[in-house]
């Protein structure tokens, strides 16, 4: 899954390239196939975090200068935040995208910790009440949302100051098209 990554840093890389390396080649070691790699350009960094200003500043110019090539959220390639995979799937609304998104989320946990019957419940009532509630009202009466290149993963551990330009810098990403207040 390291074509996410690949995927991933060149959207950010095209869309704002001062934001974030950019990215050169992904590929499977000849000699072993379960070894994969990510090369991109090397970025000097600090070890602290970026100015919060400068950072959402970037991030918001990231999100105005993008728009998904389809007017759908989802991505062209799957990808992942860490091991898991995330659901990138196109579909036409924010509300059924974060749905589909948050199943995930869910079905992930019961694997991961086993059945339960109050997290079953609650399951079931955030997506076929609490998500409609809040986001089905985004989408209607003439509104939309447009779909926006985000990060997707975005932590602080995936972000830092390039030292050169004392601009942020962002990398480690698993983007998707999304509502611009994803993170």
């Amino acid at each position: 899954m390291v074509s996410g990554e690949y995927e991933s840093m060149k959207a950010l890389h095209n869309t704002l390239p001062e934001l974030s390396p950019e990215p050169i080649a992904w590929g499977t070691f000849a000699q072993a196939d379960n070894v994969h790699f990510f090369l991109c350009e090397f970025v000097d960094m600090t070890d602290d975090l970026p100015d919060v200003e400068a950072s959402m500043k970037m991030l918001a110019e990231l999100h105005a200068k993008s728009s998904s090539p389809n007017g759908q959220y989802g991505f062209h390639v799957p990808t992942l935040q860490g091991t898991v995979p995330q659901f990138t799937e196109w579909t036409d609304s924010w509300e059924d995208f974060f749905t589909k998104s948050i199943k995930i989320v869910f079905e992930n946990e019961e694997r991961s910790q086993g059945p339960d019957e109050e997290v079953q419940y609650l399951c079931k009532e955030t997506l076929s009440k609490v998500i409609p509630r809040l986001l089905r009202p985004l989408e209607t009466g003439g509104r939309r949302i447009e779909p926006r290149l985000v990060h997707g993963d975005l932590w602080d551990g995936n972000t830092s100051t390039n030292v050169a330009t004392n601009l942020p810098v962002i990398y480690d990403a698993t983007c998707i098209f999304a509502h611009n207040e994803c993170k």
